[in-house]
């Protein structure tokens, strides 16, 4: 089941921009199997796009992540744990590529010898 409301961007104050249709920020509501029982799970299309891309990149399915997401949430609601978690991984990314630029020695850096 898929339901998708798709709201308008843009401010009241300036009427003369045409609302624009922004797929990655649309809700989308799907159901999935969580713990051997069916829920729904309302996201932005962005971050269903990242989940299915994390789960994809681990080898399993978007139904184990979600799963694992729920056993080891810190919140009420699966939809802000999915959210949270998708921020986690890639944050998570971002300092370790961080990190790993760092320990390269610039290429107009000779070595000591």
């Amino acid at each position: 089941m898929r339901h998708e409301m798709i709201g308008t961007t843009g401010s009241s104050a300036d009427a003369t921009t045409p609302a624009r249709n922004v797929k990655e920020f649309a809700v989308v509501k799907r159901s999935v199997v969580v713990g051997g029982h069916k829920t729904s799970v309302s996201l932005e299309d962005a971050f269903w796009v990242s989940l299915r891309e994390i789960a994809s990149r681990r080898g399993i399915t978007l139904s184990t992540q979600i799963d694992t997401i729920d056993r080891n949430r810190r919140t009420g609601n699966l939809s802000s744990a999915i959210r949270l978690f998708v921020l986690d991984h890639f944050r998570t990314r971002a300092v370790t590529s961080m990190f790993i630029g760092e320990r390269q020695p610039s290429p107009s850096i000779a070595p000591a010898q």
